[in-house]
C-alpha cells in the first residue's frame, strides 16, 4: 500500500464510478437480516436512478436533502445520489425530537427531507405532520410552509404512502424523465470543493452547528482511513455504527468506496446481529464505539460465534479503554484493529493508528500518528505556541480534512479555525518523541483539583482493571475546598457486587492520592447520544446534584 502524501481531486460520484469500473460484480452493500445484497454495478444503477429521480423532481445543485433515518437500505445510495447531482446530504441524528428537527429545518434552510416511519419512541411521520401541517392539505411537490419557507419536498424512504409525501418508488419512477445527457451535464458542473455533506454537531457541548464538508474532505479522509487498515477489494466491513454520523458515512462508507471493500450494514445496533453478520459474511473488519465492543464481548452468546476472519476495524467515537482494546485483539482476533481520533469538523479523522503497529502498547495507549497530508500539533491554549513533546495542550490540525465551515455561522467558524488555518478540537492531548498522539480528555472534562490537573481518561483506564468493572466514566464534582474533585460512575459486570470502598482501596497506593475518586456511584447505563457517545456533560450535572459541596 502506498504511504506517500496523496490527495485526490475527485467528486464522490467519480470515486464511485472508479470502483464500479474495477469491481462491478463484487459485493457492495449487504444486510444479513434480510434478503438484500447488491454488487457495485447494481448499487450504481440504484444510485443513478435515485439521482435522476431527484433531478426530475426539481432538486437543484446546492439544495439540501435532509435524511432522517436509521441505516436502512438506500441510505448509502442516497449519499451518492445527492452527491452526483450536486445536492448536499444533511444527515439527521435518529434520536432527535421535534424541537431539534424544528431547529435544523430552520437553521439549515433545508429544501428537501427524506424520512422513515420512526425509531424507538419517535414517530417521524407524526413529528413532520405536527411541524408542517400543510403537508396534509397541499399538493405534493407544491409545498408552501409558513414555518419553513425553504422546504419544498418531503419524501418517505419506503413504499408506504403518506399524505403530502412522495414514496421512494415514486421518486425512482421519475428517473425516466431525465436523459443521460442531462445527468452527465449536471455532474460535469461539480467540483471537489463543493459542499456535499452537512452534519449537525451532536450538541453534547454548545449550540448545534451545521458542519459543511466537501467531496475533497470526505474523499481524501476515507482514502487514508482505508489505507491505514490495509483495505482492498477482498475486505468485508461490518458497519453497525450510525450512518448519520461521520463514523458511519465517512470512516466507514468512504473507506470502502475508495478501496472497493464490501459494506455489511446493520440497520440498528444489536450485538447478536453484529456477531451474525461477522460470521455469515466472513467480515474482516468491524467498526464500533468502545461501548459496542464491550456489549459484544459481554454477550452471553459471544462464544458461539466465529470471529476468525476478523483482523482490523476501528474502535473510536469516545476514549478507548486500554483493557477493551486488548480484549478485542485477544478475544475477537482483531490483531490489526486501529483507533481514529478526530471530530466531525475534521471529516473526521486527524490521527489513526496503523494496522501493523509494531507494539500492542502503541495500539492501545495512543491514537496513532497524523493522517498523511494533515498537520497535527498540540498547541498551548494560553500562548498559541506548539507544545513540546510530552506537554499537554489542545489537539489542532490543518489540511485536506478541515471543514469548509459552519453553515451561516461565520463567528463560530472563526472560533473553530484560527487565522493560521488550525482547526481547534477542544480535546487535550500529548505527542511523544515518535510522533504518536494520546488523548487525555476534553478541555471541559479536565478536572482541576486545587491546582492539580486530573485527566479523566488516565483514571478511567486505571479503574478498568478492577475485577468486575465493565465500564467507568470519571467527571469533575464541584468542591468548596479544592474547586473540583473526581467522581466515578461505574457499570459492573453481571454477578459482581462492589462497593465505593472497594474502588477507593484499589486506587490507594497505586495512583496519586489527589486522583483517587472522592465519590463513586454504580449505575446500569450512561446517557448516550444516538452515535454511541457518552454525554459526560449529563454525568457532570448528575454528579453536581448528588455530591457537590
Amino acid at each position: 500500500m502506498p504511504r506517500e502524501n496523496i490527495t485526490r481531486e475527485a467528486t464522490l460520484g467519480q470515486l464511485l464510478d472508479e470502483v464500479v469500473a474495477k469491481y462491478p460484480d463484487n459485493d457492495a452493500v449487504v444486510y444479513v437480516d434480510r434478503d438484500y445484497r447488491q454488487t457495485w454495478k447494481e448499487f450504481k444503477e440504484t444510485v443513478d436512478t435515485i439521482a435522476k429521480g431527484l433531478m426530475a423532481m426539481g432538486v437543484k445543485r446546492g439544495e439540501k436533502v435532509a435524511l432522517w433515518a436509521t441505516n436502512v437500505p438506500h441510505w448509502v445510495a442516497l449519499q451518492f445520489a445527492t452527491a452526483k447531482i450536486g445536492a448536499i446530504l444533511l444527515t439527521i441524528n435518529t434520536n432527535n425530537k421535534s424541537k431539534e428537527i424544528d431547529y435544523i429545518l430552520r437553521q439549515s434552510e433545508t429544501e428537501n427531507i427524506f424520512i422513515i416511519n420512526g425509531s424507538r419512541d419517535s414517530d417521524y411521520v407524526a413529528i413532520l405532520y405536527e411541524l408542517v401541517p400543510e403537508l396534509k392539505v397541499q399538493p405534493r411537490g407544491m409545498l408552501k410552509s409558513e414555518n419553513y419557507p425553504h422546504l419544498k419536498r418531503v419524501m418517505f424512504l419506503g413504499s408506504e404512502k403518506h399524505r403530502g409525501m412522495f414514496s421512494m418508488p415514486e421518486v425512482m419512477l421519475m428517473a425516466c424523465q431525465i436523459t443521460d445527457e442531462e445527468y452527465k451535464k449536471r455532474q460535469k458542473e461539480l467540483t471537489p470543493n463543493d459542499t456535499v455533506n452537512m452534519q449537525y454537531t451532536s450538541g453534547t457541548t454548545g449550540f448545534p452547528k451545521g458542519v459543511m464538508l466537501t467531496h475533497f474532505n470526505l474523499g481524501n479522509n476515507g482514502y487514508w482511513v482505508g489505507i491505514n487498515q490495509n483495505f482492498d477489494s477482498n475486505d468485508r466491513v461490518c458497519l453497525p455504527v450510525p450512518l448519520f454520523h461521520c463514523f458511519g458515512c465517512s470512516l466507514g462508507v468512504m473507506a470502502c468506496i475508495n478501496h472497493g471493500s464490501a459494506m455489511v450494514i446493520v440497520e440498528e445496533y444489536d450485538p447478536l446481529i453484529v456477531m451474525m453478520s461477522i460470521e455469515k459474511e466472513r467480515c474482516t473488519a468491524l467498526y464500533g464505539v468502545p461501548t459496542m465492543f464491550i456489549s459484544i464481548m459481554e454477550n452471553k452468546m459471544f462464544d458461539k460465534f466465529d470471529f476468525s476472519t476478523l483482523r482490523t476495524g476501528i474502535m473510536a467515537g469516545s476514549p478507548c479503554p486500554t483493557k477493551t482494546m486488548e480484549e478485542a485483539v485477544r478475544r475477537m482476533n482483531m490483531r490489526e484493529v486501529t483507533i481514529v481520533f478526530g471530530l466531525t469538523e475534521s471529516s473526521p479523522a486527524m490521527t489513526q493508528s496503523m494496522y501493523d503497529e509494531p507494539s500492542i502498547e502503541k495500539k492501545c495507549s495512543t491514537v496513532g500518528k497524523a493522517i498523511p497530508g494533515i498537520e497535527v500539533e498540540i498547541i498551548d491554549n494560553e500562548t498559541g505556541k506548539i507544545c513540546e513533546v510530552g506537554v499537554p495542550g489542545e489537539f489542532c490540525c490543518r489540511g485536506h480534512n478541515v471543514m469548509k465551515g459552519y453553515y451561516k455561522m461565520p463567528e463560530e467558524t472563526a472560533k473553530a479555525i484560527d487565522e493560521d488555518g488550525w482547526l481547534h478540537s477542544g480535546d487535550i492531548g500529548v505527542k511523544d518523541k515518535d510522533g504518536y498522539f494520546a488523548v487525555t480528555g476534553r478541555i471541559k472534562d479536565m478536572i482541576i483539583r486545587g491546582g492539580e490537573n486530573i485527566y479523566p481518561k488516565e483514571l478511567e483506564d486505571f479503574i478498568h482493571h478492577v475485577e468486575g468493572v465493565k465500564d467507568v466514566q470519571v467527571v469533575g464534582v464541584p468542591d468548596y475546598k479544592y474547586g473540583e474533585v473526581p467522581g466515578a460512575f461505574i457499570i459492573l459486570k453481571e454477578g459482581y457486587d462492589l462497593t465505593a470502598d472497594d474502588i477507593k482501596d484499589y486506587c490507594r497506593g497505586k495512583i496519586a492520592r489527589y486522583k483517587t475518586p472522592v465519590y463513586v456511584a454504580f449505575v446500569k447505563e450512561y446517557p448516550m447520544t444516538a452515535s454511541g457517545k457518552i454525554m459526560k456533560f449529563k454525568l457532570r450535572e448528575t454528579a453536581a446534584k448528588m455530591w457537590a459541596k
